[in-house]
């Protein structure tokens, strides 16, 4: 995994002088984190790339940005990635005549763009955003991947004929003509949708993402967007029992793809005692046990938690007895890491550092952690994340209320949302309206089938949109806060064949005799034990330590104090008698774990973030 950067302009000369250098320079210090192992600039003509390394494969060898010359045109790369079928596509370009100066998979993606041209990106199976330069026509393309997995921004300049790109936001604040402004939309997306953004929305005014799915073709004309990959409606054909043994297939066959690495860069996963991270250690500790290797794991939890641990609809039980239960089953090398409450309000800060936006609060800033402590001592993990969204593990798939609530079911009420914002902030963002355009726009990418009645139809609509939104907001975060300490966190659950197959199994085997993710825990048999297999879903821990809330009330009452810029959105009065009353720690405002004490948090993040990036605000 690496960091990327740079820009393009056909009527700038970026040669002349050093103030281009310099800026790459400079984006490139700043993607540091991400790749902390090498780094290289290049400055053509027209074009400038910067790149951080975090070497997987072909330590050696494997330097970016990566040129091919042919009859003296550069053919330039910085990539961020991993290809699963690396191997298959380095074969097939052999027989097409061409050699290899590497074994890095960043060579085959260059190859395949110079044998079949931009829309090559449809052979790659894997997780990665990238940019290549054709210097011979001038020519700049922006990749992602089909879920999004990678991150990639950009913004264009001059009339869209100048664009700036990077992994993440704060690289293009290098470039100095990009100003960090957030307008009514940003303001929306953050207070409305957040921690959630509606895809290629970056809440910076003028700063956008590159869908997942879709690449960029910039030249002196302008940039045209390319949609190569889409999730697609389909009859499912497979009985019950055919479509356990695929599942169990496809899952599988992916998570054995996704351990690739050099020998010396070994893998570890995440194991919490649930079903989707279990799993996954199982197949991975199976196939090193082939190979006399002994797997790594890691579990999480928070200091205090089994004395303030109490259980609701959302989070029924907490995770150490199943890990441990997973762990003498699976003989692993295991790790339990815990956070304390201190160091996850000290690090609520990094986690919008690692972002650039204010994100899923203290539910990420406990991630900043982990990541952190598990990259000490590795570099690639697999996590189980995503499982939820594709077998349908939440309870909005369940609910007759969520079914037919009409908006994102994670949000399904704006109130606690809307209940501290100044009179005239909320008259001006119009946010019901906002987040009611936002879902109908999603809503009308969805194709239902004919043959689909109404209740079938929601739940299409509902996997559509927990892919779409919600899992798009869990990759985000799984990548800012791995990537913050150089840790590359694969996921292979959200493997293109998996999910594709898995959105269109009839609602009537996933839930079968009511059980929830069903045809995912009937293609684990055999591979986890009972008590875990059949475990009610309980999400990603947090802190119900009394005192988390009361040092975040004094870091609020500090940060007002000291003339805190989000009082001019946030009225203060209200945001008194919110930190006065009593918090509710079971009835979340988004997702599943983010409730009252969420919301204290997730203003801190606001009030650092309006501060640390200067923001100015146009309403």
């Amino acid at each position: 995994m690496c960091g990327i950067a740079g820009f393009f302009s056909s009527q700038i000369e970026f040669k002349a002088g050093d103030k281009y250098r310099n800026i790459l320079y400079e984006m490139k210090k700043s993607l540091f984190h991400r790749g902390p192992d090498d780094s290289g600039i290049y400055l053509g003509r027209h074009c400038g790339f910067a790149h951080t390394r975090l070497a997987i494969r072909d330590v050696n060898n494997g330097r970016q940005p990566m040129i091919r010359t042919i009859n003296n045109n550069d053919y330039v790369i910085v990539y961020n990635g991993e290809i699963y079928n690396t191997e298959i596509l380095r074969y097939n370009l052999k027989s097409e005549g061409w050699h290899f100066e590497t074994k890095s998979d960043t060579e085959v993606v260059l190859l395949l763009f110079l044998q079949y041209g931009p829309e090559f990106v449809k052979k790659l199976d894997g997780i990665f955003s990238f940019a290549i330069y054709d210097s011979g026509h001038d020519i700049l393309y922006l990749y992602r991947d089909q879920f999004g997995i990678k991150p990639l921004f950009y913004t264009w300049l001059d009339d869209e004929k100048s664009i700036v790109f990077a992994s993440e936001i704060k690289a293009l604040f290098k470039y100095g003509d990009v100003k960090p402004v957030v307008d009514r939309n940003g303001l929306n997306e953050i207070f409305g949708l957040g921690p959630a953004r509606q895809p290629g929305n970056a809440v910076f005014k003028g700063i956008k993402e590159v869908k997942p799915g879709n690449y960029l073709v910039c030249t002196k004309y302008g940039i045209t967007k390319k949609v190569y990959w889409s999730l697609e409606s389909r009859y499912h054909k497979d009985d019950y029992e055919k479509t356990i043994e695929k599942t169990r297939y496809l899952l599988e066959d992916a998570v054995v793809r996704q351990m690739v690495s050099d020998k010396e860069v070994p893998i570890c996963t995440f194991l919490s005692g649930g079903i989707d991270s279990s799993l996954v250690s199982a197949i991975c500790a199976m196939k090193l046990k082939e190979k006399g290797e002994i797997l790594s794991t890691y579990s999480f939890d928070f200091a205090g938690n089994e004395k303030y641990f109490k259980a609701n609809s959302f989070q029924p039980s907490q995770d150490a007895p199943y890990a441990k239960k997973m762990v003498e089953y699976l003989g692993t090398n295991h790790t339990i890491l815990k956070c304390d409450y201190d160091k996850q309000a000290e690090l609520l800060y990094d986690s919008v550092d690692s972002h650039d936006l204010p994100c899923m609060a203290d539910i990420d800033s406990s991630l900043v952690y982990f990541c952190r402590e598990v990259s000490k001592k590795h570099k690639v993990v697999l996590t189980g994340e995503c499982a939820d969204e594709i077998f349908g593990g939440y309870p909005w798939f369940h609910r007759e209320e969520f079914l037919k609530c009409g908006t994102f079911p994670w949000t399904p009420d704006l109130s606690p949302r809307k209940q501290l914002l100044k009179q005239d902030v909320l008259v001006e963002l119009d946010m019901d309206d906002y987040v009611k355009s936002a879902y109908e726009s999603a809503v009308s990418e969805i194709n239902i089938l004919p043959w689909e009645n109404e209740i079938q139809s929601q739940r299409r609509q509902i996997s559509y949109l927990n892919i779409r939104f919600f899992m798009q907001t869990l990759l985000n975060r799984m990548d800012r806060t791995s990537m913050h300490s150089g840790l590359e966190a694969r996921v292979p659950f959200a493997d293109r064949k998996l999910l594709q197959y898995v959105f269109n199994i009839p609602w009537d085997m996933k839930c079968r005799n009511g059980l929830v993710k069903n045809i995912l825990r009937q293609a684990a048999r055999g591979r986890v034990p009972e008590e875990v297999l059949f475990r009610k879903k309980s999400p990603y821990p947090k802190s119900y330590n009394p005192y988390y809330e009361k040092m975040l009330i004094e870091k609020l009452k500090k940060d007002i104090k000291d003339g805190a810029p989000v009082l001019s959105l946030i009225d203060e009065k209200k945001l008194t008698d919110f930190m006065a009353g009593e918090k509710d720690y079971g009835a979340p405002w988004y997702g599943q774990l983010m409730a009252g004490p969420q919301m204290l948090a997730y203003l801190i993040q606001i009030n650092y973030w309006l501060n640390k990036y200067k923001i100015k605000i146009e309403l």
